[in-house]
């Protein structure tokens, strides 16, 4: 049987699908009451995008191991693409009563409430993370995102800036950093986080157009000019090319 699962696993592995789900379902001939095959099996189908049969197999593991985290996040996956967040949260509520230590559950919670617009339930989600793992950078960052769809741009930024304390290499965290910088009217702040993207990644085309608009806005025409035009070297879609360059354009005849 160790053979057989190799070979299963091999072809999983492989991304042969179909195979590895004839190979799965063998071996669940004889071991009926293995979780981990079921789950194996039911990623085959998702994988392949038979996603009914999914379901079927990853709610047969559950069946059998109630604790197998690797099946919530799996099964709750296939409700998020689904869009079907009742289920999501549903499911995930479960897995968080029976693995209680289990945090990244509750991560995933949080971030299905996100999606749903349930923001006053990720946040105590996230809040009873932090307590635990106060060095959870993530969770910092989901916060951050949060409180800026809220309005609350101190909290924001204090996320931000948390998520900076262990991973400063991201210019993602930058520019949502200059954003909630930026809507807190904090414009040199804001330039600054979105040059320091620039600098993780002089390709990041998001943060140019940004210290393009702020630099016009401080009436640094020179500034506004150099971004603009970097702005549109970076692959950015040709309609923006065309925007971008009328602006330039009109900035230019506002310099003579």
């Amino acid at each position: 049987m160790d053979k057989k699962l190799e070979k299963a696993i091999e072809l999983f592995k492989n991304k042969e699908w179909e195979k590895a789900i004839d190979a799965f379902s063998r071996i669940l001939e004889k071991e009926s009451d293995n979780a981990e095959i079921y789950n194996n099996l039911a990623l085959s189908y998702y994988y392949l995008g038979e996603q009914e049969q999914a379901e079927k197999f990853f709610l047969k593991a559950l069946g059998i191991n109630p604790k197998l985290v690797e099946v919530y996040i799996n099964l709750s996956d296939l409700y998020f693409r689904q869009r079907n967040f009742t289920d999501a949260i549903d499911l995930l509520q479960t897995g968080t009563i029976e693995l209680p230590e289990t945090l990244v559950l509750k991560h995933y919670l949080a971030r299905v409430y996100m999606e749903d617009a349930r923001l006053d339930l990720a946040v105590d989600e996230l809040d009873a993370i932090l307590e635990e793992q106060p060095e959870n950078y993530d969770a910092y960052y989901d916060l951050g995102r949060i409180y800026f769809e809220l309005g609350n741009y101190d909290l924001a930024i204090d996320n931000f800036e948390n998520v900076l304390n262990y991973k400063d290499d991201n210019e993602w965290i930058y520019y949502y950093l200059g954003q909630a910088y930026e809507a807190n009217n904090g414009l040199d702040k804001a330039i600054s986080s979105y040059m320091r993207a620039t600098v993780i990644n002089n390709k990041f085309h998001p943060a140019y157009k940004k210290l393009g608009i702020l630099f016009l806005a401080r009436n640094d025409i020179e500034g506004a000019l150099e971004y603009f035009e970097d702005y549109i070297k970076l692959g950015i879609p040709e309609e923006e090319i065309k925007n971008t360059k009328k602006i330039i354009e009109r900035i230019k005849s506002q310099k003579k």
